[in-house]
């Protein structure tokens, strides 16, 4: 609040239950390649109140808001970026309707020449364009609309009567089909800050994501392992067992925030998971929604392992050609200091395999 209230520079806000951090990394990369001084800050990059000194009305901060930040403020940034909305932090509000209704502080306060750019392809985030003063465009990951968009694999930018092709989705370096809305939402917001094509095209396409986000750790005796650590609910978990066709070895669990593990649990039983290694305190929780839908395949509960043992285990299970797979769907505080510490000890563990 009081960063809004003292910043003399033009912000990008960035919200949305997951890939806020990706997506304002991007938009930055592209504004930074694009000659502009923009400062990236919130949950991720400086401290916002330690960036107040420098700040210029010539700069661009763009701001990683999560719900928490967003509840009491009664500013809202230039361009506002909402990506997918599902359900999180329901150990921190009241229920699902407080969580959803402090996003909209993010565009309520726009004014007319201010911009919103919304995730077409979810309804709760759509609403969002009755809340804005502001200019509305969106993004998706398979529908044509007046923003940035996949369609048959080409990534299209399609604004005030220009469409320009971007690129093809087989040329990014980010894996997984949720990353073609972070990128379509970051090539939007970028364009209507005023950075080029040029600039668009070159920082998207050279792009690798950010650490313990799918992250690729290495490959011994012919399997892959995966850190997705920065995955804290079911959602996320099951993008990214979405972003792979091969055989997986899915390891999931933590503490509890009181979500629903059962839409997740279907996923996993539709998918190419062969073997899941529950961890945690919700390890019981998650055995039960997947055995409710009618999942086949290996269950193995470790309780409170080290790492190097789950990674074993994991080794253990999983053929030569798959993929073990770090996606916890569950906050990491029963176990490790931070989803940084649990991904950091995944990493350490794949190296000993070496």
């Amino acid at each position: 609040k009081l960063f809004f209230d003292l910043s003399p520079s033009k912000i990008i806000g960035v919200t949305g239950t997951k890939g806020k951090g990706t997506t304002s990394t991007l938009i930055s990369n592209i504004l930074e390649s694009a000659g502009y001084d923009v400062y990236l800050a919130g949950n991720i990059g400086i401290p916002r109140l330690d960036l107040l000194p420098r700040l210029k009305s010539t700069n661009w901060v763009v701001l990683e808001l999560s719900s928490t930040q967003l509840i009491d403020l009664h500013k809202s940034p230039h361009i506002a970026v909402v990506l997918n909305i599902t359900t999180d932090h329901l150990d921190w509000h009241r229920d699902r309707d407080e969580y959803v209704n402090s996003k909209t502080q993010i565009v309520k306060y726009q004014k007319d020449n201010d911009f919103a750019v919304l995730a077409y392809d979810y309804k709760d985030s759509r609403k969002f364009s009755k809340l804005t003063r502001g200019e509305v465009f969106y993004f998706s990951n398979s529908k044509k609309v007046n923003g940035a968009y996949v369609n048959n694999g080409r990534i299209l930018l399609e604004i005030r009567n220009k469409k320009i092709e971007i690129g093809r989705v087989e040329n990014l370096l980010l894996r997984g089909r949720h990353n073609w809305e972070n990128v379509c939402a970051a090539v939007c917001a970028s364009y209507l800050a005023g950075a080029s094509i040029n600039s668009i095209k070159q920082t998207v396409f050279s792009f690798k994501g950010l650490e313990h986000r799918l992250e690729l750790v290495g490959e011994v005796g012919g399997v892959k392992f995966y850190n997705d650590s920065f995955s804290t609910n079911p959602q996320t978990t099951i993008a990214a067992i979405k972003s792979f066709s091969e055989p997986i070895t899915l390891i999931l669990g933590g503490s509890d925030k009181g979500l629903n593990y059962d839409e997740m649990a279907k996923e996993i039983t539709k998918s190419t998971v062969l073997n899941s290694i529950i961890i945690g305190d919700i390890s019981k929780k998650i055995k039960k929604s997947l055995q409710k839908s009618g999942y086949k395949q290996n269950i193995t509960e470790l309780g409170y392992p080290k790492t190097k043992k789950i990674i074993e285990e994991a080794v253990k299970v999983t053929p030569k050609g798959g993929i073990v797979l770090l996606s916890p769907a569950a906050a990491s505080f029963d176990m490790f200091k931070d989803y940084k510490d649990r991904g950091n000890q995944f990493k350490e563990a794949v190296k000993s395999l070496r």
